[in-house]
């Protein structure tokens, strides 16, 4: 089944995981900071909304899974941040920081006259949907909270966890290579591998569309921002936390999270417990892409969501 769907978009008895056709429109968007490309799928009233993970990957890890929601009468809008994919890609480390990007999203919006939109937001395009929502709330209509969290210290407490369980000696291992700064000597690389399968994709292949976003990693962002890999954070965003700020959402939203995920449900559970109007779902069977490893389940529970605030789907 893995196979088919890395090869083909496909599950075995046709359900359609992804989609990789053109978009209906694609548009060039100035903001004072460059130009970005933004890529709309579908005419429905009802826009889901995607902003992508990374940060540093172009959007079409996430963009192609949400694609076939076209067909369900939504308009799917997306677009590759600034420094990613087929947008400018300044040179400038001074702007690969959350409110600048805030305001990007804002830009992009109001470029395409989006006055209320679904919202979603996969990792760290979660913490920048959350502090978009901190400075610009008008065009919410809910948000999707996907593999995420709203406290860094928090998670990276979570993510101790997650090294730990490799045990004793392996992550000696990786502190001592961190400190020297040698985080490309193959065993500290094959611990990072194991922690990704277990933690970002429990699959053996790697889907197309993820395989484009990977091609694309500028990981200069990532470094800046995050650091040098998902288990590793030294960079700008290692202090942010809005968990409190999560209570003034008057908005609803749905909290995504895999059973397994880097962004564990504890993360989850936390924004949950802090939001006013919030269902959380937690995919037994995934990681930290459930639209990738329980395909059907995450878009039913997508769509029930979109559904209710809607008050469509009867």
């Amino acid at each position: 089944m893995t196979s088919c769907m890395a090869e083909t978009g496909c599950l075995g008895d046709g359900f359609r995981v992804w989609s990789d056709r053109a978009a209906d429109e694609v548009t060039q968007i100035e903001t004072p900071d460059g130009r970005v490309t933004a890529y709309s799928y579908g005419s429905g009233e009802r826009v889901l909304f995607c902003l992508n993970g990374g940060p540093g990957l172009p959007c079409d890890y996430l963009r192609d899974p949400h694609v076939p929601l076209a067909d369900e009468g939504f308009r799917v809008v997306t677009y590759d941040q600034l420094g990613t994919g087929a947008s400018d890609a300044p040179d400038d480390p001074a702007l690969w920081e959350i409110t600048r990007y805030a305001d990007e999203v804002e830009a992009v919006l109001e470029a395409l006259g989006l006055t209320s939109v679904h919202f979603l937001g996969h990792s760290w395009g979660g913490w920048c949907g959350i502090e978009y929502a901190l400075r610009y709330k008008g065009r919410l209509r809910s948000m999707i909270l996907a593999n995420t969290c709203a406290d860094m210290p928090h998670l990276l407490q979570q993510i101790a966890r997650h090294r730990n369980a490799l045990g004793a000696e392996t992550v000696a291992m990786m502190k001592r290579y961190e400190a020297l700064g040698w985080l490309d000597h193959p065993a500290y690389a094959a611990a990072i591998t194991l922690l990704d399968h277990r933690h970002i994709r429990r699959m053996d292949d790697r889907p197309l569309p993820v395989q484009r976003s990977k091609d694309g990693f500028n990981f200069a962002i990532f470094n800046t921002m995050q650091g040098p890999n998902e288990y590793h954070y030294t960079g700008n965003l290692k202090n942010w936390n809005r968990l409190e700020a999560l209570r003034d959402f008057d908005w609803p939203c749905l909290v995504v999270q895999g059973m397994h995920d880097a962004l564990s449900p504890a993360c989850g559970m936390r924004m949950h417990g802090a939001l006013p109007d919030s269902r959380i779902e937690i995919f037994a069977g995934s990681s930290h892409s459930p639209f990738y490893e329980e395909p059907r389940a995450y878009r039913a529970a997508l769509i029930a969501f979109l559904d209710h605030v809607d008050g469509a789907g009867g």
